[in-house]
């Protein structure tokens, strides 16, 4: 998993459309759902989406990462009216390139988020193989709180 002060990798991904989004020259914030049909993770971007004006006012754009298919993704975004780009990844999967592996002899997808500033760097990152633990919005807020503060300063 990556660490908070270590660099953002070069992390290429696609959106439903199948166009290419790049995590840097600007301030995003991934969270990487375990699956599309886990419904602890539908709530945690349901949060997300609840704290949606707090991310555009800290200048956050807020992507979700699944590790299925565009097809499935598109299909997953429109059922549940997902207001921020859900991405996938044209090889493996997203969550392999920030060290969200599968656990528990393979079968367990992790999930977590990794925030990063406008530099590339990376401000939180927490992730977790039980889908209950993978959401730090306490450390999400935090670490954007911070970024903010140091933009100003």
């Amino acid at each position: 998993m990556l660490e908070p002060g270590s660099p953002a990798p070069r992390l290429v991904l696609e959106d439903t459309e199948g166009n290419p989004v790049r995590l840097t020259g600007h301030a995003a914030l991934v969270y990487f759902a375990r699956s599309t049909t886990c419904p602890v993770c539908a709530r945690h971007v349901r949060d997300l989406a609840e704290h949606r004006e707090r991310f555009e006012t800290a200048g956050v754009r807020v992507y979700i990462a699944v590790p299925e298919d565009r097809v499935t993704a598109a299909a997953w975004r429109a059922k549940r009216g997902i207001p921020f780009p859900v991405l996938t990844s044209p090889e493996g999967t997203p969550h392999e390139v920030v060290g969200l592996t599968r656990k528990v002899f393979g079968s367990m997808q992790q999930s977590g988020s990794v925030l990063v500033d406008a530099r590339g760097v990376v401000r939180h990152a927490h992730g977790a193989t039980l889908p209950t633990a993978s959401y730090d919005r306490d450390g999400i807020f935090a670490a954007l709180e911070s970024a903010v503060h140091q933009k100003s300063a």
